[in-house]
Protein backbone atom coordinates (compact mmCIF):
# COMPACT_ATOMS: atom_id res chain seq x y z
CA UNK A 1 0.00 0.00 0.00
CA UNK A 2 1.38 2.87 -1.02
CA UNK A 3 2.27 5.57 2.45
CA UNK A 4 1.21 9.48 1.87
CA UNK A 5 4.21 11.50 3.09
CA UNK A 6 2.85 15.07 3.76
CA UNK A 7 5.35 18.06 2.89
CA UNK A 8 5.94 18.94 6.28
CA UNK A 9 7.72 16.00 7.06
CA UNK A 10 10.70 16.98 4.90
CA UNK A 11 10.74 20.45 7.28
CA UNK A 12 11.10 17.82 10.03
CA UNK A 13 13.77 15.91 8.58
CA UNK A 14 15.56 18.94 7.86
CA UNK A 15 16.04 20.15 11.74
CA UNK A 16 16.46 16.12 12.52
CA UNK A 17 19.54 15.53 10.04
CA UNK A 18 21.34 19.10 10.77
CA UNK A 19 24.03 17.87 13.04
CA UNK A 20 25.01 14.88 10.14
CA UNK A 21 24.64 16.45 6.41
CA UNK A 22 26.30 19.16 4.96
CA UNK A 23 23.99 22.05 3.49
CA UNK A 24 25.39 22.46 0.05
CA UNK A 25 25.72 25.64 -1.80
CA UNK A 26 24.04 26.83 -5.03
CA UNK A 27 25.73 28.88 -7.62
CA UNK A 28 24.04 31.07 -9.59
CA UNK A 29 25.21 31.25 -12.97
CA UNK A 30 24.70 32.31 -16.99
CA UNK A 31 25.09 29.34 -19.27
CA UNK A 32 25.17 30.00 -23.12
CA UNK A 33 23.36 33.57 -22.32
CA UNK A 34 20.49 32.00 -20.04
CA UNK A 35 20.49 32.41 -16.11
CA UNK A 36 20.75 28.92 -14.15
CA UNK A 37 21.29 27.78 -10.41
CA UNK A 38 23.34 25.23 -9.85
CA UNK A 39 22.63 23.25 -6.56
CA UNK A 40 26.17 21.81 -5.79
CA UNK A 41 24.98 18.59 -4.40
CA UNK A 42 28.01 16.88 -5.20
CA UNK A 43 29.76 18.56 -2.38
CA UNK A 44 27.62 16.59 0.28
CA UNK A 45 29.26 14.26 2.78
CA UNK A 46 29.31 10.27 1.15
CA UNK A 47 29.50 12.33 -3.00
CA UNK A 48 25.29 12.26 -2.93
CA UNK A 49 22.10 13.62 -1.92
CA UNK A 50 21.59 9.75 -0.59
CA UNK A 51 23.43 10.79 2.78
CA UNK A 52 19.85 12.86 3.82
CA UNK A 53 17.63 10.21 3.64
CA UNK A 54 19.80 7.37 5.04
CA UNK A 55 20.47 9.48 7.84
CA UNK A 56 16.73 10.76 8.58
CA UNK A 57 15.49 7.65 8.15
CA UNK A 58 17.77 5.79 11.04
CA UNK A 59 17.37 8.45 12.99
CA UNK A 60 13.63 7.62 12.50
CA UNK A 61 11.99 4.92 14.95
CA UNK A 62 13.86 2.18 17.63
CA UNK A 63 17.47 1.97 16.83
CA UNK A 64 18.52 -1.47 14.69
CA UNK A 65 20.79 -3.94 15.88
CA UNK A 66 22.44 -3.88 12.06
CA UNK A 67 21.23 -1.92 8.90
CA UNK A 68 20.97 -4.24 5.40
CA UNK A 69 20.40 -2.85 2.36
CA UNK A 70 20.99 -2.54 -1.33
CA UNK A 71 22.61 -0.37 -3.60
CA UNK A 72 23.82 0.33 -7.13
CA UNK A 73 26.20 1.94 -5.42
CA UNK A 74 25.36 5.53 -4.03
CA UNK A 75 22.93 4.79 -1.75
CA UNK A 76 24.97 1.84 -0.40
CA UNK A 77 27.83 4.40 0.49
CA UNK A 78 25.47 6.91 2.05
CA UNK A 79 24.13 4.25 4.45
CA UNK A 80 27.25 3.01 5.04
CA UNK A 81 28.38 7.10 5.80
CA UNK A 82 25.27 7.26 7.68
CA UNK A 83 25.63 3.88 10.38
CA UNK A 84 29.09 4.69 10.71
CA UNK A 85 28.23 8.97 11.74
CA UNK A 86 25.07 6.81 14.14
CA UNK A 87 27.51 3.96 15.29
CA UNK A 88 25.64 1.55 13.89
CA UNK A 89 26.91 -1.93 12.02
CA UNK A 90 26.06 -2.48 8.08
CA UNK A 91 25.71 -4.28 4.90
CA UNK A 92 25.80 -3.51 1.94
CA UNK A 93 24.69 -5.60 -1.21
CA UNK A 94 25.41 -4.67 -4.42
CA UNK A 95 25.42 -5.92 -8.25
CA UNK A 96 28.47 -7.78 -9.06
CA UNK A 97 29.63 -5.21 -11.53
CA UNK A 98 29.20 -2.29 -9.06
CA UNK A 99 31.47 -0.15 -9.81
CA UNK A 100 34.71 -0.37 -7.81
CA UNK A 101 35.01 3.33 -7.30
CA UNK A 102 32.04 3.36 -4.74
CA UNK A 103 32.41 -0.12 -3.30
CA UNK A 104 35.65 0.48 -2.21
CA UNK A 105 34.24 3.46 -0.33
CA UNK A 106 31.51 1.65 1.21
CA UNK A 107 34.22 -1.20 2.88
CA UNK A 108 35.84 2.29 3.62
CA UNK A 109 33.10 3.21 5.85
CA UNK A 110 33.02 0.45 7.79
CA UNK A 111 30.28 -1.54 6.09
CA UNK A 112 30.12 -5.15 4.95
CA UNK A 113 29.95 -5.16 1.16
CA UNK A 114 28.16 -8.33 -0.22
CA UNK A 115 28.06 -8.74 -4.03
CA UNK A 116 25.20 -10.16 -5.71
CA UNK A 117 23.43 -10.59 -8.90
CA UNK A 118 23.09 -8.88 -12.34
CA UNK A 119 21.11 -5.74 -11.52
CA UNK A 120 20.36 -4.00 -8.03
CA UNK A 121 17.10 -5.64 -8.12
CA UNK A 122 19.02 -9.34 -7.59
CA UNK A 123 20.96 -7.24 -4.84
CA UNK A 124 17.86 -6.29 -3.02
CA UNK A 125 16.20 -9.72 -3.12
CA UNK A 126 19.28 -11.62 -1.41
CA UNK A 127 19.37 -8.33 0.62
CA UNK A 128 15.90 -8.23 2.32
CA UNK A 129 16.09 -12.27 2.83
CA UNK A 130 19.52 -11.85 5.00
CA UNK A 131 17.79 -9.40 7.11
CA UNK A 132 17.58 -11.16 10.75
CA UNK A 133 16.51 -10.66 14.21
CA UNK A 134 16.81 -6.84 15.64
CA UNK A 135 17.76 -5.55 12.02
CA UNK A 136 16.40 -2.77 9.60
CA UNK A 137 16.04 -2.96 6.00
CA UNK A 138 16.38 0.43 4.30
CA UNK A 139 15.16 0.47 0.95
CA UNK A 140 16.80 3.07 -1.30
CA UNK A 141 13.98 5.10 -2.53
CA UNK A 142 10.53 3.69 -1.78
CA UNK A 143 10.04 4.78 2.13
CA UNK A 144 8.81 7.98 3.04
CA UNK A 145 11.56 8.54 5.62
CA UNK A 146 14.03 8.46 2.89
CA UNK A 147 12.31 10.47 0.18
CA UNK A 148 11.43 13.17 3.04
CA UNK A 149 15.18 12.74 3.82
CA UNK A 150 16.14 13.40 0.16
CA UNK A 151 13.11 16.20 -0.12
CA UNK A 152 15.57 18.56 1.89
CA UNK A 153 17.70 19.02 -0.46
CA UNK A 154 14.96 20.80 -2.37
CA UNK A 155 14.07 22.98 0.56
CA UNK A 156 17.26 24.13 0.59
CA UNK A 157 16.76 25.17 -3.04
CA UNK A 158 13.89 27.05 -2.13
CA UNK A 159 15.29 28.55 0.48
CA UNK A 160 18.36 30.06 -1.30
CA UNK A 161 16.95 30.51 -4.78
CA UNK A 162 13.42 31.57 -4.59
CA UNK A 163 12.64 32.85 -7.67
CA UNK A 164 13.67 29.67 -9.04
CA UNK A 165 10.61 28.17 -11.20
CA UNK A 166 11.72 24.56 -12.51
CA UNK A 167 14.30 22.31 -10.02
CA UNK A 168 16.03 19.00 -12.59
CA UNK A 169 17.09 16.01 -10.96
CA UNK A 170 18.30 12.59 -12.48
CA UNK A 171 16.09 10.10 -11.75
CA UNK A 172 16.46 6.32 -10.55
CA UNK A 173 13.92 5.25 -8.15
CA UNK A 174 12.25 8.18 -7.76
CA UNK A 175 13.26 9.35 -4.12
CA UNK A 176 14.92 12.56 -5.14
CA UNK A 177 12.34 13.63 -7.41
CA UNK A 178 9.68 12.66 -4.97
CA UNK A 179 10.99 14.32 -2.14
CA UNK A 180 12.12 17.31 -4.46
CA UNK A 181 8.46 18.11 -5.99
CA UNK A 182 6.99 17.80 -2.28
CA UNK A 183 9.32 20.63 -1.06
CA UNK A 184 9.15 22.88 -3.37
CA UNK A 185 5.89 24.16 -3.88
CA UNK A 186 4.11 24.77 -7.17
CA UNK A 187 7.61 25.24 -8.80
CA UNK A 188 7.95 22.10 -11.71
CA UNK A 189 9.93 19.09 -11.36
CA UNK A 190 11.45 18.42 -14.02
CA UNK A 191 12.33 14.29 -14.12
CA UNK A 192 15.57 13.66 -16.45
CA UNK A 193 16.28 9.92 -17.24
CA UNK A 194 18.39 8.30 -19.19
CA UNK A 195 17.13 6.56 -22.48
CA UNK A 196 18.04 3.09 -21.36
CA UNK A 197 17.49 3.70 -17.87
CA UNK A 198 13.62 5.36 -17.85
CA UNK A 199 11.52 3.34 -15.09
CA UNK A 200 10.01 7.22 -14.19
CA UNK A 201 8.86 7.93 -17.75
CA UNK A 202 7.75 4.51 -18.87
CA UNK A 203 5.53 4.69 -15.58
CA UNK A 204 4.30 7.65 -16.47
CA UNK A 205 3.30 6.59 -19.77
CA UNK A 206 1.48 2.93 -18.08
CA UNK A 207 -0.30 5.22 -15.47
CA UNK A 208 1.56 2.42 -13.26
CA UNK A 209 5.41 1.55 -12.10
CA UNK A 210 6.49 -0.98 -14.34
CA UNK A 211 9.17 -3.07 -15.28
CA UNK A 212 11.79 -1.86 -17.79
CA UNK A 213 15.21 -2.54 -19.13
CA UNK A 214 18.65 -1.05 -18.06
CA UNK A 215 20.84 -0.03 -20.44
CA UNK A 216 23.18 3.48 -19.99
CA UNK A 217 26.28 4.75 -18.66
CA UNK A 218 24.47 6.17 -16.08
CA UNK A 219 23.31 2.52 -14.68
CA UNK A 220 25.12 2.44 -11.40
CA UNK A 221 23.39 5.43 -10.10
CA UNK A 222 19.66 5.50 -12.15
CA UNK A 223 19.39 1.97 -12.77
CA UNK A 224 16.39 1.12 -11.43
CA UNK A 225 14.25 -1.68 -13.23
CA UNK A 226 11.16 -0.47 -11.68
CA UNK A 227 9.84 3.63 -10.22
CA UNK A 228 8.86 3.37 -6.53
CA UNK A 229 5.32 2.81 -5.26
CA UNK A 230 5.32 5.73 -2.93
CA UNK A 231 7.86 7.85 -5.62
CA UNK A 232 5.26 7.50 -8.22
CA UNK A 233 2.52 8.31 -6.41
CA UNK A 234 4.13 11.50 -5.44
CA UNK A 235 5.30 12.26 -8.87
CA UNK A 236 2.45 10.86 -11.11
CA UNK A 237 1.03 15.01 -11.10
CA UNK A 238 0.60 17.64 -13.84
CA UNK A 239 3.76 19.43 -11.72
CA UNK A 240 5.92 16.79 -12.67
CA UNK A 241 8.00 17.09 -16.73
CA UNK A 242 9.72 13.97 -17.88
CA UNK A 243 12.49 14.54 -20.24
CA UNK A 244 14.88 11.52 -22.13
CA UNK A 245 18.66 12.20 -23.00
CA UNK A 246 21.25 10.05 -24.61
CA UNK A 247 23.99 8.59 -23.01
CA UNK A 248 26.18 10.90 -25.70
CA UNK A 249 24.40 14.11 -24.75
CA UNK A 250 24.64 13.19 -20.46
CA UNK A 251 28.58 12.36 -20.88
CA UNK A 252 28.85 15.95 -23.36
CA UNK A 253 26.81 17.66 -20.42
CA UNK A 254 29.21 16.18 -17.45
CA UNK A 255 32.23 17.51 -19.85
CA UNK A 256 30.87 20.77 -20.51
CA UNK A 257 30.80 21.25 -16.48
CA UNK A 258 34.39 20.41 -16.16
CA UNK A 259 35.20 22.43 -18.87
CA UNK A 260 33.30 25.38 -17.55
CA UNK A 261 33.65 24.97 -14.00
CA UNK A 262 35.94 22.74 -13.51
CA UNK A 263 33.01 20.34 -11.25
CA UNK A 264 33.62 16.25 -11.83
CA UNK A 265 30.38 14.64 -11.45
CA UNK A 266 29.60 11.41 -12.46
CA UNK A 267 27.74 10.46 -15.48
CA UNK A 268 23.95 10.31 -13.68
CA UNK A 269 24.64 13.96 -12.09
CA UNK A 270 25.23 15.45 -15.57
CA UNK A 271 21.61 14.50 -16.94
CA UNK A 272 19.53 17.57 -15.67
CA UNK A 273 22.14 19.70 -17.55
CA UNK A 274 22.02 17.64 -20.35
CA UNK A 275 18.21 18.22 -20.86
CA UNK A 276 18.49 21.62 -20.38
CA UNK A 277 21.33 22.15 -22.87
CA UNK A 278 19.14 20.28 -25.49
CA UNK A 279 16.26 22.81 -24.72
CA UNK A 280 14.29 20.30 -23.40
CA UNK A 281 12.94 22.34 -20.73
CA UNK A 282 10.75 25.39 -20.88
CA UNK A 283 12.13 27.22 -17.68
CA UNK A 284 12.79 31.22 -16.96
CA UNK A 285 15.06 30.27 -14.16
CA UNK A 286 15.88 26.59 -13.60
CA UNK A 287 17.63 25.14 -10.90
CA UNK A 288 19.69 22.15 -12.08
CA UNK A 289 20.38 19.41 -9.38
CA UNK A 290 24.26 17.90 -9.51
CA UNK A 291 23.11 15.49 -7.38
CA UNK A 292 26.60 12.93 -7.08
CA UNK A 293 30.45 12.91 -7.61
CA UNK A 294 31.42 8.93 -6.99
CA UNK A 295 32.58 7.95 -10.05
CA UNK A 296 36.03 6.99 -11.66
CA UNK A 297 35.82 10.37 -13.36
CA UNK A 298 37.79 11.73 -16.54
CA UNK A 299 37.10 13.88 -19.28
CA UNK A 300 36.53 12.83 -22.63
CA UNK A 301 38.06 15.85 -24.42
CA UNK A 302 41.32 16.67 -24.78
Amino acid sequence: MTTFVPAAEVAAAAARIRPHVRRTPVLRTSLRGRPVVLKLEHLQLSGSFKLRGAVNALLRGERPARVVTASGGNHGLAVATAAGLLGIPATVYVPELAPESKTRRIEAAGAKLVRHGAVYSDAAKAALSAVGAGERYLPAYDHPDVIAGQGTMGAEIVADAPDVDAVLVAVGGGGLAAGTALAIGDRTTVAVEPEGCHALHAALAAGRPVDTAVDSVAASALGATRVGDLPFAILNSPRTRSVLVSDAELLAAQDFLWEEFRIAVEPAAAAPLAAWLADRVPAQLPCIVLCGANSAWTAAVS
